[in-house]
């Protein structure tokens, strides 16, 4: 079995935004910034993370995503799950047809027992552990809150500044010099 990106990134992203989701909705360009995933990459990921309500998203400024359940009730095998990550070491996706139509391969039970591990590994390991790995590791989490837009009830109007005569006899002083 090959994890590849797709599995790596989400987890790496869901550890991320756990870490910070005491602080109100995570931006995903902040978690792009912070870990070296493209944003549009992350926006792949999220939205499935959201279709199987791991993550909740919020919208407008201020907005961005916090976790859909508590941390210690998401393991890495829904995460990977959730981003359409298979877990399958065996050659045939577990249709048992590994060699067509002559059956199964001599391995066969070897791998799919290997997946039944997998799984149950991956299961075993909550997001609220990795995050407590992290923060035993001594990560520094950033303390500024969201930066929130300041929205006034009046347009600023802004005086327009316009390097012409202001009367008619300006105007024909205006040309007399010229």
């Amino acid at each position: 079995m090959r994890l590849t990106t797709k599995g790596r990134f989400a987890v790496t992203a869901m550890i991320d935004l756990a870490l910070r989701q005491n602080s109100g909705p995570v931006t995903l360009a902040a978690i792009s910034q912070r870990q070296q995933i493209s944003l549009s990459y992350l926006e792949q990921l999220f939205g499935k993370l959201r279709r199987h309500e791991l993550v909740e998203s919020t919208r407008g400024p201020g907005g961005g995503y916090s976790l859909g359940r508590k941390a210690a009730d998401i393991t890495v095998a829904d995460i990977i799950v959730s981003v359409d990550e298979p877990i399958d070491a065996t050659h045939c996706a577990g249709k048992e047809n590994c060699l067509g139509e002559a059956g199964r391969c001599m391995t066969h039970e070897l791998w799919a027992s290997l997946n039944q591990r997998m799984v149950e590994f991956l299961d075993s390991v909550t997001l609220q552990k990795l995050v407590d790995d992290q923060l035993a590791k001594g990560i520094q989490i950033e303390n500024k809150p969201a930066v929130k837009r300041a929205i006034s009830s009046q347009p600023v109007v802004k005086p327009i500044r316009v390097n012409a005569p202001n009367s008619v006899f300006a105007l024909g002083n205006a040309f007399a010099k010229s």
